[in-house]
Protein backbone atom coordinates (compact mmCIF):
# COMPACT_ATOMS: atom_id res chain seq x y z
CA UNK A 1 0.00 0.00 0.00
CA UNK A 2 3.02 2.25 0.72
CA UNK A 3 4.51 1.71 -2.44
CA UNK A 4 0.92 2.34 -4.51
CA UNK A 5 0.83 5.63 -2.56
CA UNK A 6 4.40 6.65 -3.56
CA UNK A 7 3.41 5.37 -7.45
CA UNK A 8 0.37 7.66 -7.50
CA UNK A 9 2.22 10.36 -6.07
CA UNK A 10 5.23 10.05 -8.36
CA UNK A 11 2.93 9.39 -11.52
CA UNK A 12 1.10 13.04 -10.41
CA UNK A 13 4.45 14.72 -10.67
CA UNK A 14 5.60 13.37 -13.75
CA UNK A 15 1.89 14.16 -15.52
CA UNK A 16 2.50 17.84 -13.58
CA UNK A 17 6.55 18.24 -15.29
CA UNK A 18 4.44 17.06 -18.81
CA UNK A 19 1.99 19.27 -18.42
CA UNK A 20 4.60 22.49 -17.35
CA UNK A 21 4.75 24.02 -20.95
CA UNK A 22 1.18 23.93 -21.51
CA UNK A 23 0.72 25.77 -17.81
CA UNK A 24 3.18 28.04 -19.11
CA UNK A 25 1.76 28.95 -22.56
CA UNK A 26 -1.93 28.62 -21.25
CA UNK A 27 -0.63 31.32 -18.19
CA UNK A 28 0.88 33.99 -21.06
CA UNK A 29 -2.25 33.74 -22.93
CA UNK A 30 -3.98 34.74 -20.40
CA UNK A 31 -1.97 37.68 -19.67
CA UNK A 32 -1.44 38.81 -23.35
CA UNK A 33 -5.76 38.80 -23.43
CA UNK A 34 -5.64 40.90 -19.59
CA UNK A 35 -3.07 43.75 -21.18
CA UNK A 36 -5.06 43.91 -24.38
CA UNK A 37 -8.11 44.00 -22.09
CA UNK A 38 -6.79 46.99 -20.01
CA UNK A 39 -5.10 48.89 -22.64
CA UNK A 40 -8.14 48.85 -24.93
CA UNK A 41 -10.68 50.13 -21.92
CA UNK A 42 -12.12 53.46 -21.74
CA UNK A 43 -11.09 52.87 -17.76
CA UNK A 44 -6.98 53.21 -19.43
CA UNK A 45 -7.66 55.62 -21.46
CA UNK A 46 -9.53 58.28 -18.80
CA UNK A 47 -6.78 57.35 -16.58
CA UNK A 48 -3.80 58.01 -18.58
CA UNK A 49 -5.56 61.59 -20.06
CA UNK A 50 -5.30 62.67 -16.50
CA UNK A 51 -2.25 61.32 -15.36
CA UNK A 52 -0.36 62.71 -18.84
CA UNK A 53 -2.29 66.11 -18.22
CA UNK A 54 -0.65 66.43 -14.53
CA UNK A 55 2.73 65.55 -16.21
CA UNK A 56 2.95 68.11 -18.65
CA UNK A 57 1.63 70.60 -16.61
CA UNK A 58 4.19 70.05 -13.22
CA UNK A 59 6.92 69.76 -16.35
CA UNK A 60 5.58 73.55 -17.15
CA UNK A 61 5.93 74.30 -13.66
CA UNK A 62 9.59 73.16 -13.12
CA UNK A 63 10.63 74.76 -16.44
CA UNK A 64 9.08 78.07 -15.57
CA UNK A 65 10.85 77.74 -12.02
CA UNK A 66 13.97 76.78 -13.63
CA UNK A 67 14.06 79.99 -16.22
CA UNK A 68 13.28 82.38 -13.64
CA UNK A 69 16.17 81.52 -11.47
CA UNK A 70 14.11 79.91 -8.51
CA UNK A 71 17.18 77.50 -8.14
CA UNK A 72 20.54 78.66 -8.57
CA UNK A 73 22.38 75.15 -8.51
CA UNK A 74 21.97 74.46 -12.41
CA UNK A 75 24.23 71.23 -12.39
CA UNK A 76 21.22 69.33 -11.55
CA UNK A 77 18.43 71.22 -13.50
CA UNK A 78 17.54 67.44 -15.32
CA UNK A 79 16.50 66.02 -11.82
CA UNK A 80 14.85 69.59 -11.22
CA UNK A 81 12.42 68.98 -14.12
CA UNK A 82 10.78 66.22 -11.49
CA UNK A 83 11.13 67.78 -8.11
CA UNK A 84 10.97 71.85 -8.83
CA UNK A 85 7.90 73.93 -9.03
CA UNK A 86 6.83 77.35 -9.37
CA UNK A 87 4.28 77.18 -6.67
CA UNK A 88 1.42 77.16 -9.37
CA UNK A 89 1.13 73.34 -10.07
CA UNK A 90 2.78 70.64 -8.17
CA UNK A 91 5.89 68.55 -8.96
CA UNK A 92 6.18 65.78 -10.68
CA UNK A 93 6.50 63.33 -7.95
CA UNK A 94 3.34 64.88 -6.22
CA UNK A 95 1.16 63.88 -9.06
CA UNK A 96 2.58 60.14 -9.00
CA UNK A 97 2.06 59.99 -5.56
CA UNK A 98 -1.77 61.60 -5.51
CA UNK A 99 -2.90 60.10 -8.64
CA UNK A 100 -0.35 56.57 -8.69
CA UNK A 101 -2.58 54.74 -5.89
CA UNK A 102 -6.00 56.12 -8.01
CA UNK A 103 -4.51 54.28 -11.39
CA UNK A 104 -3.93 50.70 -9.73
CA UNK A 105 -7.07 50.95 -7.69
CA UNK A 106 -9.00 51.21 -10.66
CA UNK A 107 -7.13 48.49 -12.81
CA UNK A 108 -7.38 46.03 -9.78
CA UNK A 109 -10.63 46.53 -7.77
CA UNK A 110 -12.55 44.83 -10.22
CA UNK A 111 -10.29 41.86 -11.09
CA UNK A 112 -11.90 38.83 -9.96
CA UNK A 113 -15.16 39.44 -8.96
CA UNK A 114 -16.18 40.55 -12.08
CA UNK A 115 -15.46 37.49 -13.75
CA UNK A 116 -17.45 36.14 -10.88
CA UNK A 117 -20.26 37.87 -11.47
CA UNK A 118 -20.52 37.91 -14.57
CA UNK A 119 -20.52 34.18 -14.36
CA UNK A 120 -17.30 33.90 -16.25
CA UNK A 121 -15.14 32.13 -13.15
CA UNK A 122 -16.16 29.01 -13.18
CA UNK A 123 -15.89 28.49 -17.11
CA UNK A 124 -12.22 29.63 -16.41
CA UNK A 125 -11.60 27.54 -14.09
CA UNK A 126 -12.78 24.37 -15.64
CA UNK A 127 -10.67 24.71 -18.23
CA UNK A 128 -7.05 22.85 -18.17
CA UNK A 129 -5.17 25.69 -16.18
CA UNK A 130 -4.21 26.31 -12.53
CA UNK A 131 -6.31 27.76 -10.05
CA UNK A 132 -3.52 30.26 -9.54
CA UNK A 133 -2.12 30.96 -12.56
CA UNK A 134 -5.64 33.10 -12.74
CA UNK A 135 -4.75 34.99 -10.32
CA UNK A 136 -1.34 35.79 -11.32
CA UNK A 137 -2.04 36.63 -14.87
CA UNK A 138 -4.31 39.31 -13.58
CA UNK A 139 -1.47 40.87 -11.29
CA UNK A 140 1.42 40.44 -14.29
CA UNK A 141 -0.51 41.43 -17.17
CA UNK A 142 -1.97 44.90 -14.69
CA UNK A 143 1.68 45.52 -13.43
CA UNK A 144 2.68 45.37 -17.18
CA UNK A 145 0.15 48.13 -18.51
CA UNK A 146 1.23 50.27 -15.02
CA UNK A 147 4.91 49.45 -15.39
CA UNK A 148 4.21 50.98 -19.36
CA UNK A 149 2.37 53.58 -18.58
CA UNK A 150 5.11 54.94 -15.67
CA UNK A 151 7.64 54.52 -18.50
CA UNK A 152 6.31 56.22 -20.80
CA UNK A 153 5.82 59.14 -18.92
CA UNK A 154 9.35 59.00 -17.45
CA UNK A 155 10.53 59.29 -20.53
CA UNK A 156 8.23 62.03 -22.05
CA UNK A 157 9.37 64.28 -18.93
CA UNK A 158 12.51 63.60 -19.67
CA UNK A 159 12.73 64.28 -23.59
CA UNK A 160 10.60 67.36 -23.16
CA UNK A 161 13.62 67.81 -20.18
CA UNK A 162 16.39 67.30 -23.09
CA UNK A 163 14.54 70.19 -25.07
CA UNK A 164 14.27 72.69 -22.65
CA UNK A 165 17.35 72.24 -20.93
CA UNK A 166 19.71 72.00 -23.94
CA UNK A 167 22.33 69.29 -22.37
CA UNK A 168 21.96 65.58 -22.06
CA UNK A 169 21.60 64.01 -18.02
CA UNK A 170 24.85 62.09 -17.01
CA UNK A 171 24.72 58.79 -16.11
CA UNK A 172 24.28 59.16 -12.82
CA UNK A 173 21.37 61.24 -13.25
CA UNK A 174 19.92 58.60 -16.05
CA UNK A 175 20.29 56.20 -13.23
CA UNK A 176 18.41 58.05 -10.72
CA UNK A 177 15.58 58.62 -12.92
CA UNK A 178 15.30 55.13 -13.96
CA UNK A 179 15.53 54.22 -9.99
CA UNK A 180 12.79 56.67 -9.70
CA UNK A 181 10.31 54.69 -12.46
CA UNK A 182 11.01 51.56 -10.51
CA UNK A 183 9.86 52.87 -7.27
CA UNK A 184 6.97 54.65 -8.57
CA UNK A 185 6.03 50.89 -10.18
CA UNK A 186 6.43 48.93 -6.88
CA UNK A 187 4.12 51.60 -4.91
CA UNK A 188 1.50 51.62 -7.59
CA UNK A 189 1.72 48.01 -7.92
CA UNK A 190 1.45 48.04 -3.57
CA UNK A 191 -1.98 50.16 -4.12
CA UNK A 192 -2.97 47.47 -6.91
CA UNK A 193 -2.50 44.18 -4.76
CA UNK A 194 -4.63 45.89 -2.24
CA UNK A 195 -7.20 46.16 -4.93
CA UNK A 196 -7.03 42.81 -6.24
CA UNK A 197 -6.76 41.25 -2.37
CA UNK A 198 -10.59 43.40 -2.35
CA UNK A 199 -11.54 42.11 -5.22
CA UNK A 200 -10.81 38.83 -3.99
CA UNK A 201 -12.43 39.34 -0.61
CA UNK A 202 -15.64 41.13 -1.53
CA UNK A 203 -18.15 39.16 -4.40
CA UNK A 204 -19.08 42.76 -5.39
CA UNK A 205 -16.81 45.38 -7.36
CA UNK A 206 -18.59 49.03 -5.89
CA UNK A 207 -17.60 47.14 -2.18
CA UNK A 208 -14.29 46.48 -2.88
CA UNK A 209 -13.23 49.86 -5.05
CA UNK A 210 -14.91 51.97 -2.24
CA UNK A 211 -12.48 49.86 0.55
CA UNK A 212 -9.85 50.75 -1.63
CA UNK A 213 -10.47 54.17 -2.15
CA UNK A 214 -11.34 54.44 1.85
CA UNK A 215 -7.97 53.14 3.25
CA UNK A 216 -6.45 55.58 0.22
CA UNK A 217 -8.46 58.71 1.22
CA UNK A 218 -7.18 57.90 5.07
CA UNK A 219 -3.74 57.76 4.32
CA UNK A 220 -4.26 60.78 2.28
CA UNK A 221 -6.16 63.13 4.07
CA UNK A 222 -6.90 62.00 7.68
CA UNK A 223 -3.28 59.98 8.57
CA UNK A 224 -2.05 63.43 8.66
CA UNK A 225 -5.03 64.73 11.24
CA UNK A 226 -4.80 61.54 13.43
CA UNK A 227 -0.76 62.20 13.66
CA UNK A 228 -0.93 65.70 14.66
CA UNK A 229 -3.10 64.79 17.47
CA UNK A 230 -0.20 61.88 18.71
CA UNK A 231 2.25 64.91 17.84
CA UNK A 232 0.64 67.31 20.53
CA UNK A 233 -0.32 64.41 23.20
CA UNK A 234 2.92 63.12 22.94
CA UNK A 235 5.16 66.19 22.86
CA UNK A 236 7.79 66.75 25.59
CA UNK A 237 7.70 70.15 27.93
CA UNK A 238 9.69 72.57 27.55
CA UNK A 239 12.60 71.95 29.92
CA UNK A 240 12.95 68.48 28.55
CA UNK A 241 16.39 67.31 27.18
CA UNK A 242 18.18 67.01 23.99
CA UNK A 243 17.37 62.94 24.46
CA UNK A 244 13.63 63.27 25.13
CA UNK A 245 13.14 65.57 22.46
CA UNK A 246 15.13 63.18 19.88
CA UNK A 247 13.03 60.46 21.03
CA UNK A 248 9.89 62.48 20.18
CA UNK A 249 10.56 62.80 16.83
CA UNK A 250 11.98 59.61 15.81
CA UNK A 251 8.86 58.29 17.09
CA UNK A 252 6.66 60.50 15.10
CA UNK A 253 8.80 59.82 12.13
CA UNK A 254 8.22 56.14 12.64
CA UNK A 255 4.29 56.75 12.86
CA UNK A 256 4.69 58.49 10.04
CA UNK A 257 6.09 56.26 7.97
CA UNK A 258 3.35 53.79 8.56
CA UNK A 259 1.98 55.48 5.51
CA UNK A 260 3.15 53.88 2.30
CA UNK A 261 2.97 57.74 -0.08
CA UNK A 262 5.38 58.84 2.86
CA UNK A 263 7.96 55.97 2.13
CA UNK A 264 7.22 57.05 -1.42
CA UNK A 265 7.98 60.85 -0.92
CA UNK A 266 11.21 60.19 1.17
CA UNK A 267 12.64 56.91 -1.42
CA UNK A 268 12.11 59.76 -4.65
CA UNK A 269 13.24 63.02 -2.97
CA UNK A 270 16.33 61.12 -2.13
CA UNK A 271 16.96 59.76 -5.16
CA UNK A 272 16.40 62.87 -7.28
CA UNK A 273 18.01 65.34 -4.79
CA UNK A 274 20.91 64.21 -4.53
CA UNK A 275 21.90 67.14 -1.74
CA UNK A 276 19.42 64.99 0.42
CA UNK A 277 21.90 63.52 3.08
CA UNK A 278 19.49 62.36 5.95
CA UNK A 279 15.66 61.54 6.61
CA UNK A 280 15.73 61.97 10.20
CA UNK A 281 16.55 64.08 13.03
CA UNK A 282 20.05 65.21 13.36
CA UNK A 283 21.66 66.32 16.74
CA UNK A 284 24.89 69.67 16.06
CA UNK A 285 27.03 67.41 16.94
CA UNK A 286 26.31 65.07 14.11
CA UNK A 287 25.80 68.18 11.62
CA UNK A 288 29.20 70.14 12.66
CA UNK A 289 31.99 68.76 10.02
CA UNK A 290 29.80 67.36 7.45
CA UNK A 291 30.64 68.77 3.95
CA UNK A 292 27.32 69.88 2.19
CA UNK A 293 28.28 68.12 -1.38
CA UNK A 294 25.79 65.31 -3.56
CA UNK A 295 25.65 62.15 -2.44
CA UNK A 296 26.59 59.63 -4.74
CA UNK A 297 23.91 57.38 -6.32
CA UNK A 298 25.27 54.21 -4.14
CA UNK A 299 24.98 56.36 -0.92
CA UNK A 300 21.64 57.31 -1.79
CA UNK A 301 20.60 53.94 -2.57
CA UNK A 302 21.47 53.02 1.26
CA UNK A 303 19.96 55.81 2.32
CA UNK A 304 16.22 54.84 0.96
CA UNK A 305 16.64 51.25 1.07
CA UNK A 306 14.69 50.97 4.58
CA UNK A 307 11.86 52.75 2.25
CA UNK A 308 12.35 50.63 -0.41
CA UNK A 309 12.38 47.07 1.29
CA UNK A 310 9.07 48.30 3.30
CA UNK A 311 7.38 49.18 0.00
CA UNK A 312 8.07 45.77 -1.57
CA UNK A 313 7.02 44.19 1.67
CA UNK A 314 4.37 45.12 1.62
CA UNK A 315 3.39 44.77 -2.07
CA UNK A 316 3.76 41.20 -1.43
CA UNK A 317 2.20 40.34 1.79
CA UNK A 318 -0.91 41.74 0.04
CA UNK A 319 -0.25 39.72 -2.89
CA UNK A 320 0.17 36.90 -0.97
CA UNK A 321 -3.28 37.38 1.23
CA UNK A 322 -4.95 37.46 -2.31
CA UNK A 323 -3.74 34.15 -2.74
CA UNK A 324 -4.12 32.45 -0.19
CA UNK A 325 -8.23 33.72 -0.23
CA UNK A 326 -8.55 33.01 -3.57
CA UNK A 327 -7.15 29.22 -3.13
CA UNK A 328 -9.38 28.90 -0.23
CA UNK A 329 -12.61 29.83 -2.19
CA UNK A 330 -14.88 28.04 -3.03
CA UNK A 331 -16.11 28.51 -7.28
CA UNK A 332 -19.60 27.25 -8.06
CA UNK A 333 -21.07 28.07 -11.57
CA UNK A 334 -22.56 31.91 -11.26
CA UNK A 335 -21.00 32.22 -7.61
Amino acid sequence: MPFNGLRARLSERFSLRKGGESSAAAFWVMVRKEFGDHVRSWRFVILMGIILLACIGSVYSAVTALRSGANEDTSMAFLQIFTLSDGTLPNFIAFVTFLGPLMGIALGFDAVNAERSRGTLSRLISQPIYRDDLLKAKFVSTLLVITVAIFALGLLVMGLGLIVIGYPPTPEQFLRVLLFLITSVVYIGFWLNLSILFSVRFRQATTSALAGLAIWIFFTVFYGMLLNLVAKGAAPSENAGAEAVMRYQELILSLNRLSPSELFNEANTTLLMPSVRSLGPLTMEQVVGALPSPLPLGQSLLLVWPQLTGMLSATMICFGLSYLLFMRQEIRSRS
